[in-house]
């Protein structure tokens, strides 16, 4: 996918196994121009012990095109199969969404559901010593003829090793992608019906400790990067520890050489967060909205209202913080009279930009998926779309859409925005107004150009004045 996004998991898991005496070889399938050749050939030449095959994710979450992407992966390990005897296992965020259903379809091995620093380090020792793997945190594995998959258990973040961000070619991703990714704390505590953050990374919050995060974005700016974006679900949860960190980097003299984005929640944010956001570097921010309307907000679970959202534009315009809003269309609850009121909601607060996805993809384990499956099955339910047949574990894309809305909820979502230049719309030919970055034309272009930060606010600067 372009623009191309640094996997930073496998630098985290680099780290963590060459520590442990261990020596990882990376094969980096973004920039190959035959994979199968490459593939086989990286097999076969570095004679592995285990080969590791990150899923980042199975689909591309939206709507419109419901592209999903594991049997890319699946032939990938097929032609591992073809050149090394060697055990295969998975891992990633994609992968821990539905991990015994992504084994089984992937035909690999073993699976690590979960963050992998420790866990991978276990399994490696277990097939080291044929003691068996029972107890390998956050593994799935074959037992005869089922899939097994042993209890989670939350890393430790301080514990690990430092950070050195070098096994991935960082600098290659930047000049292609635009920014590099760091995290400060892994999980989400929040209760939305939809979100499968807590399914993947667990609802325990595990912190990284401020000092550690600056030692990551100076080992990144030392490769001559200077464009960065959190990767936290929701950065100012726990707002301690976001101001401890926007602190920390002002401290260490970093708020000045870089430009950074996060992903925030509409509340808690106050003056002072906004205010350290900016101190430290901060260049953006994209608040997780959902609706402007708070009966589907309820609904959705999540714990702010309208008049938080309003809170945040107040804020984000005194310091001159860009701000986007993304909205989830068509949720439980949600009705034409709704949809409309988020969207005057929008034009009244005037952020910088604001991003439609329409429908919810439902995720096995979250509550959405639980109410759905109470009502039925899920094959017969008029109100989802995409693939209600033959899909375990919900793995491949399926979403679900209010019965209010249903047809013609494309027609008058572009009705209601009326031309308006600052909504990325689910389904606009405008190459700068498609809310799916994926080869998006004019970002790739500017990106290529000299063009840095997160992609919205990319997009945003290329509108005529």
């Amino acid at each position: 996918m372009k623009p191309a996004i640094a996997p930073i998991g496998l630098d985290y898991l680099a780290d963590a196994l060459a520590a442990a005496g261990h020596t990882p070889r990376l094969l980096d399938l973004c920039f190959v121009e035959d994979f199968a050749a490459d593939v086989e050939r990286a097999a076969r030449d570095t004679a592995p012990d285990l080969i590791g095959v990150t899923i980042r994710n199975t689909d591309d979450c939206y709507f419109s095109s419901q592209a999903f992407f594991l049997p890319e992966a699946k032939r990938v390990i097929e032609l591992l199969r073809r050149a090394s005897a060697a055990p295969i296992v998975l891992g990633g965020v994609g992968f821990s969404v539905a991990p015994t259903a992504a084994l089984e379809y992937c035909g690999a091995d073993f699976g690590i559901a979960g963050e992998g620093e420790v866990a991978l380090l276990e399994l490696v020792r277990a097939l080291e010593s044929g003691a068996g793997f029972a107890d390998v945190s956050n593994l799935v594995y074959r037992d005869g003829h089922s899939i097994r998959q042993n209890p989670q258990r939350p890393v430790n973040l301080a514990a690990l090793p430092p950070r050195r961000r070098t096994f991935v070619d960082n600098p290659r991703y930047f000049r292609e992608g635009g920014q590099a990714g760091f995290e400060t704390k892994r999980g989400c505590a929040m209760a939305c019906v939809y979100c499968a953050d807590p399914v993947s990374k667990g609802r325990s919050l595990r912190l990284l400790p401020p000092t550690q995060v600056v030692a990551e974005l100076s080992a990144l700016v030392e490769q001559g990067i200077d464009h960065f974006h959190a990767c936290d679900s929701e950065f100012n949860l726990p707002p301690d520890h976001a101001r401890a960190v926007c602190q920390a980097i002002i401290d260490a003299g970093l708020g000045e050489r870089i430009r950074w984005y996060a992903y925030c929640s509409p509340a808690p944010f106050d003056e002072e967060m906004a205010a350290l956001f900016q101190r430290a570097g901060g260049a953006g921010i994209d608040f997780g909205a959902d609706s402007g309307a708070d009966p589907v907000l309820r609904s959705l679970g999540r714990h702010f209202t309208r008049a938080d959202l309003a809170r945040t534009a107040q804020l984000c315009r005194r310091h001159r913080l860009p701000f986007m809003y993304d909205l989830l269309i068509g949720g439980p609850g949600e009705t034409r009279a709704s949809l409309r009121q988020t969207i005057d909601l929008m034009r009244a607060l005037e952020p910088d930009c604001v991003g439609l996805s329409l429908g919810v993809r439902v995720y096995d384990g979250t509550p959405v998926a639980g109410q759905l499956r109470a009502e039925g099955s899920l094959a017969q339910n008029p109100n989802l779309y995409g693939a209600k047949l033959d899909n375990p574990g919900l793995l491949k894309p399926v979403f679900y859409i209010a019965p209010d809305l249903g047809e013609g909820l494309t027609a008058y979502v572009q009705e209601l925005v009326a031309g308006d230049p600052r909504f990325f719309l689910p389904t606009d030919s405008s190459q700068n107004r498609n809310y799916n970055y994926n080869d998006n034309t004019a970002l790739t272009r500017a990106i290529a150009n000299g063009a840095r930060g997160a992609y919205w606010d990319i997009l945003r600067r290329l509108r005529p004045a």
